[in-house]
């Protein structure tokens, strides 16, 4: 009965190897796309440490190829001090997963705060005519999001563009994507997005870093049952005298 929770455990935790690749490439992905998305919203974002958790998502990620390596060597072979080590280190990359969880919540409480305090410069920074990289966010936003002004396209009167241009027009990123008549003139208000973009641009932030958080947690719980069945094989390896000698001659496993 020992040996065969011990050959389950161990069937187990090859597995858990393997997904930790697997793993480690979902989490570098998603730590990229953070650092991606985060450049096309960070005029409206400033606080840069924003993107901590995703740094360390990333070095999670890469860390699991290797956790992934030695843990496959350790259980295929059977080594006490391997899988000694490697329940070590996941314990550690456990705690650095729980670390992100805890900062992406926090981060994620802060987006709010964060896009209403620059938002209003950004938009009165824009410049139509000679766009500049805060400009072309401004569009890019606008047209991904379906939206138009802070809270609605009337926020545009109040910006510098608007008044130096005189046409009574907002830009043709907040034109309809089905329109292709539009002018952006404020005399037709149906051709225009309704919806302001500081409520989208916040949701977009949290979702981005929920997606982080969701991440960590889901592997976290991967980790857990890879600890336990290290564990397990570990404590049965030590206490099964028939579980010494797996190979003839006398050679320990």
């Amino acid at each position: 009965m020992g040996q065969c929770g011990i050959t389950s455990s161990k069937t187990v935790l090859v597995f858990l190897n393997l997904i930790f690749w697997a793993a480690a490439g979902i989490l570098c992905y998603v730590g990229a796309y953070v650092f991606i998305t985060y450049d096309d919203y960070d005029h409206f974002f400033e606080d840069v440490y924003t993107l901590i958790p995703a740094v360390i998502i990333i070095a999670v990620g890469t860390l699991l190829f290797i956790i992934g390596l030695i843990g496959c060597c350790a259980t295929i072979r059977e080594s006490r001090c391997g899988l000694a080590t490697f329940v070590i280190i996941l314990l550690l990359v456990f705690i650095t997963e729980v670390v992100v969880v805890v900062l992406g919540y926090i981060y994620r409480a802060k987006v709010e705060d964060e896009v209403d305090h620059s938002i209003q410069k950004v938009y009165n920074g824009y410049n139509g005519t000679n766009p500049d990289a805060a400009s072309r966010a401004i569009d890019y936003v606008q047209r991904q999001l379906r939206c138009c002004g802070i809270h609605d396209y009337t926020d545009w009167e109040n910006t510098v563009w608007f008044k130096q241009t005189k046409n009574n027009s907002v830009p043709l990123s907040c034109c309809k994507a089905a329109l292709s008549n539009c002018t952006g003139t404020l005399t037709r208000p149906m051709d225009l997005y309704s919806e302001g973009c500081e409520a989208l641009v916040v949701k977009k932030l949290q979702e981005i870093m929920m997606y982080v958080i969701w991440a960590a947690l889901a592997f976290a719980a991967i980790q857990l049952l890879g600890m336990l069945c290290a564990c397990i094989v570990l404590c049965r390896r030590s206490r099964d005298p028939a579980y010494e000698l797996l190979i003839t001659g006398g050679t320990y496993a």
